[in-house]
């Protein structure tokens, strides 16, 4: 008996509570499906569901093994993808990601970490979007990520997440720089230097929600996420951006910076961060990644672990994180 593939039919028949979705879900026909459970049924030596002509429900001997259960699947998934990476030749190989606007002391601290820990692992570290992490990550392109919340989750197992407080950078002579909090309804009349909607849609337009909400609509919204541009655009174009401290260049010792960082009246922004791999992935490789991941973020930016966050369902199939 093939038991796992088995047991992957007794946790669709638990999760569904109905044998035809369930066998809809495994691409499947329902008889077949019920002859597995019934095999499996026999082989454990418990019944596992109890069947009605309206219904199926999980019995407690089900209930108490269906963790077990979800995990022997998850184990053996992790197995398998090693075991590609090996038949690859991709052995020691993990293909990381981290978005645009973490700093480079953070990328440095990470490096330095896995290298330390983790010697016979070849760390390929690529600069993505959210987006187009969960691009790669659902072509299977990429191992692991750390991802921007809001944005779609499915079919992602995620570590824990993390916040970093975000402030605003403005001009040094703008009125708000001489106070100690910024209001958000302080930055009337600026516009908002923002990264591309497409690099993170849900953060994107849960940003500009929060803004309005407190106070602030820009006058007009400014793309840009390199450093430079983006400091061109706040000097030039009245504009202002958010920003978390870390991210924000100290300037040299003995000068007067022109453009200034200060924290948000209240905190009502942040950047929610988790690392971010496909179910079923999570081999050494990727767990040692994300450890050293929330390691560097913790030592140079100052992160707080955060509440997991509320989903919000903003289309049918499509979880999102607020």
């Amino acid at each position: 008996m093939d038991l796992m593939r088995h047991l992957e039919c007794f946790v669709a028949v638990a999760e569904e509570s109905h044998f035809g979705r369930a066998a809809e879900r495994l691409g499947m026909a329902q008889p077949p499906l019920s002859q597995r459970v019934q095999r499996l049924e026999r082989h454990l030596g418990v019944r596992l569901f109890e069947r009605t002509s309206r219904q199926v429900t999980i019995t407690k001997a089900g209930t108490l093994l269906l963790d077990e259960a979800r995990e022997l699947l998850a184990r053996s998934e992790a197995l398998l993808a090693t075991a590609r990476r090996i038949r690859d030749g991709e052995s020691g190989l993990l293909r990381a990601a981290l978005p645009p606007d973490i700093a480079g002391e953070t990328v440095a601290a990470l490096l330095a970490d896995f290298r330390r820990h983790h010697e016979g692992v070849e760390l390929e570290l690529r600069e993505l979007t959210t987006a187009q992490q969960l691009d790669q990550l659902a072509a299977h392109d990429l191992d692991v990520g750390l991802i921007h919340h809001p944005c779609d989750v499915t079919g992602l197992e995620l570590g824990p997440v993390l916040r970093r407080e975000v402030g605003v950078l403005l001009p040094r002579g703008a009125p708000a720089a001489a106070l100690a909090e910024v209001p958000l309804t302080a930055l009337a009349g600026y516009d908002l230097v923002l990264f591309h909607r497409s690099a993170a849609p849900a953060l994107h337009d849960d940003l500009l929600t929060t803004c309005a909400r407190d106070g602030y609509t820009p006058t007009a919204v400014r793309h840009g996420q390199g450093a430079s541009f983006v400091r061109g655009l706040i000097l030039s174009a009245h504009a202002v951006a958010f920003s978390p401290k870390d991210a924000h260049p100290v300037p040299p010792a003995g000068t007067e910076p022109d453009i200034v960082w200060r924290p948000l009246a209240g905190a009502p922004l942040a950047w929610r961060h988790s690392v971010a791999w496909p179910k079923g992935r999570g081999d050494t490789a990727v767990v040692a990644f994300a450890e050293a991941v929330t390691r560097a973020l913790h030592d140079t930016a100052a992160l707080t672990a955060d509440a997991p966050p509320r989903p919000l369902h903003l289309r049918p199939t499509a979880e999102y994180w607020l």
